[in-house]
């Protein structure tokens, strides 16, 4: 009886932790047109995954990319609730999703980063005001003053 106890309770534990909830994607890279771009590495772009429903400990967690866009979020660091799920890049317009993950199960998201026109680009140089803070990321290359 003890045996059988025994056995049921670490069937259990190996069962679970294979079960645990995971965030699955892939980031794509296009043209204004939303054409593939070939000559840009996806690799290493962060993916920022934000419990909005969840407590403080469970709130975020973030990974990066491989050469083919795909990215997983690690074991045990999605919990039950509704994550924003955002990437940013530079020269790109910035990508954000909403998804509602389960206590067991993955969700998969595809995310487009769509190139920005040069020319719709801004630098801001470090100043004393607020004047633009409200901006798309992946429109601003910021530098620290004296550059």
């Amino acid at each position: 009886m003890k045996i059988k106890y025994l056995i049921s309770i670490l069937l259990i534990a190996v069962l679970s932790s294979g079960c645990s909830s995971k965030i699955t994607g892939v980031v794509r890279l296009t043209d204004m047109n939303m054409k593939p771009l070939t000559k840009v590495s996806p690799e290493g772009i962060v993916v920022n995954m934000m419990n909005t429903t969840g407590s403080l400990e469970s709130g975020s967690h973030a990974v990066s990319t491989d050469a083919k866009g795909q990215f997983i979020s690690a074991e045990g660091k999605i919990k039950k609730g509704t994550y924003k799920i955002e990437v940013t890049k530079f020269g790109f317009v910035t990508d954000t999703q909403s998804v509602q993950v389960g206590s067991f199960g993955t969700r998969e998201v595809t995310l487009v980063l769509k190139k920005i026109l040069r020319s719709k680009r801004r630098s801001i140089r470090a100043q004393g005001s607020d004047a633009d803070k409200i901006i798309n990321p992946g429109e601003v290359n910021i530098q620290p003053p004296g550059m």
